[in-house]
């Protein structure tokens, strides 16, 4: 079910953003998108774009982790990627499409996200300016994600994927308390609650987090890293060199 955003307001005039795509405009290209963003609160599960629905808004989140899944025809849903305030959500426009070819969803609630209606968007990309020098770095950096992820889901242990998800997620919010739901995880990993559960107490047990009532506490970062796989490393690598 899609859910409901609270109230869509125009940012104040004299805001910056905590989205890294905008943040790093040149005062005079966000002074130009600025108008065009629509600021919002979002709340967990909201559905930006639903397969096979238009797009009609591009969102950049300031915050939080929402996720692009693919839904199978028995209605498994698997993962595609994540986005956090480092991009944006809605990149089949940036390809030229119109479509959504998965779902979209927030689920990890953190701030409030912007929305830029496609055809304010797409004018502005045609301008070859900053924000398309921007979008491409970007583009660059989502591709890296979804190959790694496709070779990560292949070939490692359900608990190597499960540390550098998490590990993705805490440098997206920027704490050590966040909210997740096993369902999301299972989706996430491409396996199942039950599943889940025993990696998650696994991984309470060996100190390097806890888990309770939806909730994730990071414990010891240095433990989950030295417990992930080798995609962690790889990804975040490639999305520093891109300054992203």
């Amino acid at each position: 079910m899609r859910k409901r955003t609270s109230a869509v307001r125009p940012p104040p005039a004299a805001a910056r953003t905590g989205n890294k795509l905008l943040a790093a405009l040149p005062r005079e290209d966000f002074a130009r998108v600025q108008p065009h963003l629509r600021a919002a609160q979002i709340r967990p599960k909201h559905v930006f774009h639903a397969v096979d629905e238009p797009i009609r808004d591009v969102v950049f989140l300031n915050g939080g982790v929402a996720s692009m899944t693919t839904i199978m025809q028995d209605g498994t849903m698997v993962e595609i990627a994540t986005i956090g305030d480092e991009g944006l959500v809605g990149m089949e426009v940036v390809f030229g499409g119109e479509i959504a070819t998965g779902e979209a969803m927030l689920q990890v609630p953190d701030g409030e996200a912007w929305f830029m209606a496609v055809p304010a968007f797409k004018a502005e990309l045609d301008r070859r300016g900053a924000l398309y020098s921007a979008v491409q770095r970007y583009s660059q950096a989502v591709m890296t994600l979804m190959m790694q992820s496709t070779a990560c889901m292949a070939l490692h242990e359900v608990q190597e994927r499960c540390c550098r998800w998490l590990l993705m997620t805490h440098d997206r919010v920027r704490r050590d308390d966040f909210q997740l739901s096993q369902e999301f995880l299972a989706v996430m990993l491409g396996s199942t609650r039950p599943t889940v559960n025993v990696v998650a107490s696994t991984l309470q047990k060996a100190g390097l987090i806890t888990y309770k009532h939806g909730h994730i506490t990071i414990t010891d970062r240095e433990g989950l890293e030295a417990a992930s796989c080798e995609c962690y490393a790889t990804v975040r690598a490639h999305f520093q060199r891109l300054g992203l």
